[in-house]
């Protein structure tokens, strides 16, 4: 395994869409085609099980460095209102191209830092969501909650509003590398409000916790897992810490990269906790995470319905999901488009009745199939193009890619069909990799992607 890792230790995308962001024909994409896409998936996706809603809430009271997410860092709560009226009119306008009443079928409320928000904007939030919608009679809600600053009142408002599912962010239990994230958030905070949600009602309540972290050690992660056994959320993310210094105004040039564990340092980090993960009767699903048998990402993957976008696993394989707020990116399937990142313009714009698209992609029919193919690789650890709709001109080039992978036993290829095996597992994203025709095009030197391993 070690010298796998130093060979298939590369940059590389998370595929959370394919095309990923970086490789997105910004330059024919427009306002008019991204409406065309979304009002396309409406009609399917209402019909057949409803639509998906992702809110970006952007503020945090502090910086932890190891977030690459799009946030604003403020200790100014009057922000809260305005911004949810803007969220609510950018909703408004998108219920506008629909000639029907949409069905959510699931929403969350991620960040940025959901519960920076009072509970009560917060309700008023979902409230106005749902007066121009339906839910969906097996809707999903969920949010994002920081230990350190969810509430009872948090927990019990957004329950009391149809929310059953909450993550929280762990991180690492071990005090020096909290102080490296700038996350000082102690055992018993997690505690707290996994019992409160737990005592109210939630049916999914998630850990997320990082490998990879600086001054990271082995026993860290060890450590912050037996401490987790203790809480035995439903689910566990579990994933690499992605190191993206040079992306703009990234907090994570507060440190080196020999403050880094690397190579076989780090891939002991995930194949321990795996380990241990299993051990105390989790089931791996997709790639970074895990669930017990009863929680609904488990049964997902075992009826073949697991769906990954730019949330994550999801239970939930709806066409259409729409993402309101600033830096919030919606897919149609057909398309992708991402919200303008600043927000006074993203308010501005909403204000003046403009869906505030900052940029996009309309997917060809290659990439559409393409797509399928990652979706299957990241979701069922398969795929196949034994059916012609799922046939690629340039498929004797992906099986040339694939070949050295096939040798170190982590493919297994048959006539029309991939299986990555158990061993290939910890590889997917550089499976993945080999059907990804952008990236292949790139120029070796431009820094997009973190590590794969």
């Amino acid at each position: 395994m070690c010298s796998l890792v130093q060979k298939y230790n590369v940059p590389g995308p998370r595929y959370t869409s394919y095309p990923t962001v970086p490789f997105w024909d910004v330059n024919t994409f427009s306002g008019k085609k991204w409406e065309k896409t979304v009002k396309r998936s409406f009609h399917v996706s209402n019909t057949v099980s409803g639509i998906s809603l992702y809110i970006h809430l952007p503020f945090c009271e502090s910086m932890c460095t190891f977030c690459g997410c799009h946030k604003r860092i403020t200790k100014r709560h009057d922000v809260e209102m305005p911004y949810i009226k803007s969220v609510l009119k950018e909703w408004k306008l998108y219920s506008a191209m629909f000639d029907e009443k949409p069905i959510i079928k699931e929403l969350h409320l991620g960040g940025g830092t959901p519960t920076f928000f009072n509970p009560e904007n917060l309700k008023y939030l979902i409230d106005g969501i749902l007066r121009l919608a339906d839910k969906a009679p097996d809707a999903e809600f969920s949010f994002e909650g920081h230990p350190n600053n969810t509430t009872k009142e948090h927990l019990q408002g957004l329950y009391n509003v149809g929310f059953r599912r909450v993550s929280f962010g762990v991180q690492d239990y071990n005090e020096t590398v909290q102080k490296a994230i700038h996350r000082i958030q102690p055992f018993v905070n997690v505690k707290n409000v996994t019992e409160w949600a737990r005592e109210i009602g939630y049916t999914s309540i998630g850990h997320d916790i990082i490998f990879g972290l600086p001054h990271q050690k082995l026993e860290h992660v060890i450590y912050t897992i037996e401490k987790t056994k203790e809480l035995k959320p439903d689910r566990i993310a579990f994933y690499s810490y992605a190191h993206v210094p040079w992306l703009a105004g990234n907090g994570q040039r507060g440190y080196n990269d020999a403050d880094l564990p690397v190579g076989d340092e780090k891939r002991m980090q995930y194949e321990t906790g795996k380990e241990l993960l299993l051990n105390y009767g989790y089931h791996e699903i997709g790639m970074d995470h895990f669930a017990l048998p009863t929680d609904g990402l488990y049964k997902a993957m075992e009826n073949g319905d697991l769906h990954r976008n730019f949330m994550g696993y999801t239970s939930s394989n709806t066409h259409l999901m729409i993402g309101l707020g600033a830096s919030s990116i919606s897919d149609s399937w057909y398309g992708f488009a991402q919200n303008v990142k600043n927000v006074e313009e993203y308010q501005n714009l909403v204000e003046n009745d403009i869906i505030p698209l900052y940029r996009g992609h309309i997917l060809s029919e290659q990439d559409q199939i393409i797509r399928r193919h990652i979706l299957n690789l990241m979701c069922q650890f398969s795929t196949s193009w034994s059916k012609f709709k799922l046939h690629l001109p340039h498929m004797d080039s992906i099986l040339d890619r694939l070949k050295e992978m096939q040798e170190d036993g982590l493919v297994h290829i048959t006539e029309g069909n991939l299986q990555i095996t158990e061993k290939g597992r910890p590889f997917v994203r550089n499976v993945c990799m080999a059907f990804d025709l952008p990236l292949q095009r790139k120029n070796p030197e431009t820094k997009l992607f973190s590590m794969t391993v």
